[in-house]
C-alpha cells in the first residue's frame, strides 16, 4: 500500500493581515492574496506601479537582463479603487523566461541555491526553472503587499523607507537619529538607493568588477519606520523583531537580520549601548536609539531601525562544483542565463514592503482589526 506524504510550501505570513505568496519564475504567473485589508481604503495604483518598478529587472548593467513589467492584473478585493473587504488577490503575468537555460541544472544542483534541497523534500518533482518558488522573481507579489501597507500605514503617519547600507566592503552612512519621510521619498526618487552618493559610486564599482568576473557579491540594506506609537509588540516570541525577522527571512537571499546596534552590541558596554531617557515636548523619548526603537520585543515610540543582510547571488558565470543527481558523482557545473551580479539594491524596497506589511499586521491586530 503506498504510503502519502502531505508537504506544503509555507508561503503565509500574518495574523489579522494575512499575506500569501504564489507561483513560479517561469510559470505563466506570479501574484499575491491578501486577507484581512481594511475596507474602504483608496489604493493610488500609479503610485504603487512606481514602488513595484524600483525593484524590476532590466533597468540597468547593475542587474539581471531580464525584462519583465511587472503591472499587476487584480482580480478581487478593489472596486472603484478601494478595497471592498474581500480578498485582494492580484497577478503578474510572466513575459521573459529563458527556461532552456535551466536544463542542465535539473541534474546539477547550484552551490548555494535551493536547487538540493528543493529535489529532496519534493523527490525531484519541483519546478525549479529560473529557481521556482524560491526564485527572487517572488520578491514583486511581496510589494504589491507592502506597497498598498505602506499607502494605508501612510494615512495614519507611519512611514517606512530604506536604503543599501552596504555591498561588499563599500559602506554608506547610517540613518540619522531621526529619519523622515521627505528623507525616505528622497531615496525612493534615487536611481541607486544610498544616503551618500559617493559611497553608492564604490558600491557600482564593486557590482560591475563582480560581474566583470563572473562573479556576484552580497550586501546589506538598512530599513526605518517611523510614527510608530509606544506599546506596540508583545514580549518574547511575539514580540516586534519575532514578528519581522519571520517574515523578513522569507525573502529570498536573506542571511541576516538585526534591529538597532545589532551585533555591535555584543563588542559594547552597557554604558555605551543604553539609551537614557529624556523629555521631549512633553514625550519620553531616549537620547540615542541603540535599541533600534524596540525594548522586550515592545516599540518604545522611538524610530524602528533594522538592517537584513543579502548574500551574493548564487548563479555566478564561473565554474563551480557540484554532483550529478543522476549518476551520484563528482562533476562541473557552468551556469548560463541572465542573472544579478548583485540583489541588493533591487531588494531595497523589498524590505521595506515586508516591514510595512507586518507593521500593518500588528497595527490592526492591536485594533482588533480597524486602525
Amino acid at each position: 500500500m503506498k504510503t502519502w506524504e502531505v508537504t506544503s510550501v509555507s508561503s503565509e505570513f500574518g495574523k489579522i493581515l494575512r499575506v500569501s505568496v504564489f507561483g513560479q519564475s517561469h510559470g505563466k504567473a506570479i501574484g499575491v492574496q491578501i486577507d484581512g485589508l481594511p475596507a474602504g481604503e483608496e489604493i493610488d495604483l500609479e503610485e504603487l506601479q512606481r514602488f513595484l518598478d524600483r525593484r524590476k529587472p532590466g533597468t540597468s548593467p547593475l542587474s539581471t537582463a531580464r525584462k519583465e513589467g511587472d503591472v499587476p492584473e487584480f482580480l478581487s478585493g478593489l472596486e472603484n479603487g478601494r478595497t471592498c473587504g474581500a480578498p485582494l488577490c492580484a497577478v503578474i503575468w510572466n513575459s521573459g523566461q529563458h527556461s532552456a537555460d535551466y536544463t542542465e541544472l535539473r541534474d546539477k544542483p547550484r552551490p548555494g541555491h535551493a536547487d538540493y534541497t528543493a529535489f529532496i523534500k519534493w523527490d525531484g518533482r519541483a519546478d525549479m526553472r529560473g529557481g521556482g518558488h524560491f526564485s527572487g522573481r517572488l520578491t514583486a507579489p511581496l510589494c504589491i503587499a507592502g506597497g498598498i501597507a505602506k499607502q494605508i500605514l501612510a494615512r495614519r503617519g507611519v512611514y517606512v523607507g530604506a536604503h543599501l547600507s552596504s555591498v561588499g566592503y563599500a559602506q554608506d552612512m547610517l540613518f540619522p537619529l531621526h529619519p523622515t519621510k521627505e528623507l525616505f521619498d528622497a531615496l525612493a526618487a534615487k536611481p541607486f538607493p544610498v544616503l551618500n552618493d559617493h559611497a553608492g559610486e564604490a558600491m557600482q564599482t564593486a557590482i560591475l568588477a563582480a560581474k566583470e568576473s563572473l562573479d556576484s557579491v552580497g550586501g546589506a540594506i538598512e530599513c526605518a519606520a517611523v510614527g510608530l506609537p509606544a506599546g506596540l509588540g508583545e514580549p518574547m516570541f511575539d514580540g516586534v523583531e519575532s514578528r519581522l525577522a519571520a517574515a523578513l527571512f522569507g525573502i529570498p537571499a536573506v542571511k541576516g537580520v538585526e534591529f538597532g546596534e545589532g551585533f555591535h552590541a555584543a563588542r559594547l558596554r552597557g554604558s555605551e549601548n543604553n539609551d537614557p531617557f529624556v523629555m521631549e515636548e512633553n514625550r519620553i523619548r531616549t537620547e540615542t536609539n541603540h535599541a533600534g526603537g524596540i525594548l522586550g520585543g515592545i516599540t518604545t515610540g522611538m524610530p524602528l531601525v533594522l538592517r537584513a543582510a543579502v548574500k551574493p547571488t548564487p548563479s555566478i558565470g564561473g565554474p563551480q562544483r557540484t554532483v550529478s543527481l543522476s549518476a551520484m558523482e563528482d562533476t562541473e557545473l557552468t551556469i548560463h542565463g541572465r542573472h544579478d551580479p548583485c540583489i541588493a539594491h533591487r531588494a531595497v524596497p523589498v524590505v521595506e514592503a515586508v516591514t510595512a506589511a507586518v507593521l500593518l499586521d500588528m497595527l490592526l491586530e492591536g485594533n482588533h482589526g480597524t486602525f
